[in-house]
């Protein structure tokens, strides 16, 4: 059985918080970063990237999207998707301008404006299917709007934006002269059609910085590996920063990306079913012990509501029950106000991750039910 960490005294928790697999990366990609360690590939790379990874990269693309960005020119390599988003931010993005977020949103977009000395503008997603308000939206762009950040497919709610979404969004942002920030980290991680990209959306490839990495792909999110592909003029400014943020990102693990941008088509088909099926797992059990589940389109989050949960076990917010079921049943979950710029309006919110072995989510299913059905909670030699 996993055990991701100790919970009341010696019984086994189950950690469904982070957003990181409990499983192993690929063995061919860590191979190929072995033997890059063997190879002496331990000393700097190029600070925008090893050559043979933005080529990589560069096939890829053309593989899965059909367009082929310029390796020299329009690619950069950094120290994961977060370093990415901030390189971006901090190069095209001026003190006094304003940076459109849809919320729920990962935490760190609006820090990241404000880094900037931006003023983050926040859109809602509304449940169950998370679209926004067109005219919510249209009132948020104005003459001090320099860009837009779409998580896609998102993080904390699984949302896939469909094409007529990214039309709407693609028609403002050439009316208002705004840049696209995309984080795409789950481009391959999708359940129900296709992922489309905004760099893809007619008029959109001039002013679009798409963001992908290994991280989630290829379960290897401590390897720091991401990049940018962002139009020439945009990537020089994007290079200069990354420079002064990072130098670079870490050479051996970068010939072991190169390894894993090589896999099949069948490998990225395989990975949206294995998330499927543990997704199918967990989502049903929460939805037997009282939650109300927001049904990802993609990604490996749950988003939740826990009103009547919360009510039953005499909490009031968002913390203080994502806190209760870490101390009386064992399992971490991530309280929904951290993705919202007003804590109040996550607050019957919990996000339960499902990038784990089925030994987990069976486990974190079954403490779940005894701790919400009232039993008491197994002890380990009990």
């Amino acid at each position: 059985m996993t055990r991701v960490f100790e919970a009341r005294g010696d019984s086994p928790g189950a950690n469904l918080a982070q957003g990181f697999p409990d499983f192993p990366a690929p063995e061919l990609m860590k191979e190929a970063a072995c033997q890059a360690i063997r190879d002496n590939h331990n000393q700097y790379a190029i600070t925008w990237g090893a050559k043979n990874l933005r080529k990589a990269i560069a096939d890829k693309t053309e593989r899965h999207y059909g367009v082929r960005p310029d390796p020299e020119r329009e690619i950069t390599i950094a120290c994961g998707t977060t370093e990415a988003m901030m390189a971006a931010m901090m190069a095209l993005v001026d003190p006094g301008d304003e940076v459109i977020v849809f919320e729920p949103y990962y935490e760190n977009y609006g820090p990241d404006a404000i880094l900037s000395g931006a003023t983050p503008r926040f859109v809602r997603l509304r449940e169950p299917d998370w679209r926004f308000d067109s005219d919510e939206l249209t009132a948020a762009f104005n003459n001090k709007t320099r860009a837009i950040i779409i998580c896609n497919p998102g993080n904390p709610t699984g949302k896939v934006f469909h094409r007529d979404e990214l039309e709407f969004i693609a028609a403002l942002c050439q009316k208002w002269d705004v840049v696209a920030i995309t984080d795409e980290i789950y481009e391959h991680i999708v359940y129900d059609g296709a992922h489309i990209r905004m760099a893809d959306i007619p008029g959109m490839a001039e002013r679009t910085v798409t963001i992908a990495g290994v991280s989630k792909t290829y379960s290897a999110t401590g390897w720091r590996i991401g990049w940018l592909i962002a139009p020439p003029e945009a990537t020089i400014a994007i290079r200069k920063v990354h420079d002064f943020l990072t130098v670079g990102a870490p050479a051996p693990l970068q010939e072991g990306a190169v390894c894993a941008l090589q896999f099949p088509n069948g490998y990225y088909q395989e990975l949206a079913r294995l998330y499927a099926t543990k997704r199918d797992l967990l989502l049903p059990v929460l939805e037997e012990i009282g939650f109300i589940v927001y049904r990802p389109q993609g990604a490996y989050y749950l988003m939740t509501d826990a009103s009547a949960l919360m009510r039953r076990t005499g909490h009031d917010d968002d913390v203080a029950f994502a806190l209760w079921m870490i101390e009386e049943l064992g399992v971490a979950t991530v309280p929904g106000g951290s993705f919202y710029s007003r804590k109040e309006d996550g607050r019957s919110k919990i996000r339960f991750c499902f990038c784990k072995t089925p030994e987990t989510l069976k486990l974190a299913g079954d403490l779940l039910r005894q701790g919400l059905d009232g039993r008491q909670v197994r002890r380990t030699g009990s």
